[in-house]
């Protein structure tokens, strides 16, 4: 092995020991006006369940980005899984995701297509055989409460349903992390709390869990690590913590 093969390994290393992610002295400036994100550092570890809060203009969103390698940062070091992600060449970006589970607040459902199709699309992008597809989308609809709703179309659906079949789908390739951006923000109370639940079944089986929310109620009863940001800095990281609100 080459010296730069070795010292690259001891990276790797160095990284899996510090968690699934690692953000170091991260910046983010866009054209104009404040960072997005001012010299944060962060490290998550693989099985954590952590919520992101913030008001609005707090930097969650471009944290989010950076993970996803929508964005690039503008100084420190991002790692996901073990890759320096600023290095990922483009064409390892969409394998790089298949890593990745997103949530969205809005669902962002396929309004053509059933709820069977919804979720079996994210295999077809990746190639699963038909035959795999078949028995994977059953069962994950069966994970989130939706066995018997694989014909209807979103329409059809309560908010909570089109919540479960996006989670549905953000779950079917077996990421390593799942990232929840505002999941119940269009929910109902009730409903809020079954797709809460479903998260934490989701990460109790091993999967890494970051949720982005405002919602105090559900962040205090939850009793997670809890990640604050205020103006594109972390000023609170707290294990079993509360929604706190910073002048």
């Amino acid at each position: 092995m080459s010296r730069k093969e070795e010292k690259r390994k001891r990276r790797e290393r160095m990284i899996e020991e510090n968690g699934l992610i690692f953000l170091d002295g991260v910046s983010k400036v866009y054209s104009a006006g404040a960072p997005a994100l001012n010299g944060i550092t962060l490290h998550i570890n693989r099985g954590e369940f952590v919520f992101i809060v913030g008001d609005s203009g707090s930097g969650k969103s471009t944290l989010i980005k950076l993970l996803l390698r929508e964005l690039t940062a503008t100084s420190g070091k991002v790692w996901v899984m073990g890759h320096d992600i600023a290095n990922l060449p483009r064409r390892k970006i969409p394998k790089f995701r298949r890593n990745l589970g997103i949530v969205f607040q809005d669902f962002r459902l396929l309004k053509d297509r059933n709820v069977y199709e919804n979720v079996a699309f994210a295999q077809r992008i990746i190639e699963v055989p038909v035959k795999e597809i078949r028995r994977n989308v059953p069962s994950i609809l069966a994970t989130v409460g939706l066995a018997g709703k694989y014909k209807a179309k979103p329409k059809q659906l309560s908010g909570g349903e089109q919540q479960r079949v996006a989670l549905a789908r953000a779950l079917i390739n077996k990421p390593s992390i799942l990232l929840a951006d505002e999941p119940t923000g269009n929910l109902d109370p009730k409903n809020s709390w079954e797709i809460m639940m479903l998260l934490d079944e989701i990460n109790a089986a091993g999967t890494t869990v970051i949720v982005v929310t405002h919602n105090r109620e559900i962040v205090n009863a939850m009793q997670k690590r809890v990640v604050t940001m205020k103006k594109g800095v972390i000023v609170s990281d707290e294990e079993e913590g509360e929604y706190i609100d910073e002048d």
